[in-house]
């Protein structure tokens, strides 16, 4: 086949792949919805957060808990963390959480899940299909 053809049949080719649509972030976690109470922050919509991202709640629980160095509680979706924590400090503990445990360090998309490998807790994005070591909490 000559270059030329070749390049023609590339272009038609272009061609006939529809234009993509604007791309939006097909995960749009919630924020974290917190308030202080007392000696005690509060997370509203922990259950909502945990459903999205599809992660077990004790597993993001302890990662907040090791974060902000204090006891946590679970209770009707909401999760009340003995300390006084700003709004800003919880987002950025919630973006750590998603950089280490949900989205795929090579893809950078979510579509990861937690599986075990040989006896090795592992993360496998089914998006690209890499797999890394779970990181321990």
């Amino acid at each position: 086949m000559k270059e030329d053809e070749y390049e023609k049949l590339l272009s038609k080719a272009h061609l006939m792949i529809p234009a993509q649509e604007e791309e939006k972030n097909r995960l749009e976690i919630p924020k974290p919805s917190s308030f202080v109470q007392g000696k005690k922050t509060i997370i509203n919509n922990f259950g909502q957060i945990v459903k999205v991202i599809e992660r077990e709640e004790k597993h993001l629980m302890k990662f907040i808990s090791k974060e902000t160095a204090a006891p946590a509680t679970l209770a009707e979706g909401k999760l009340s963390i003995t300390g006084k924590f700003s709004a800003v400090q919880m987002n950025k503990i919630f973006n750590s959480y998603m950089k280490n445990y949900v989205l795929c360090p090579e893809c950078g998309k979510p579509d990861t899940k937690f599986s075990e490998q040989n006896g090795v807790k592992i993360i496998k994005c089914e998006a690209c299909g890499a797999v890394f070591p779970l990181k321990k909490i």
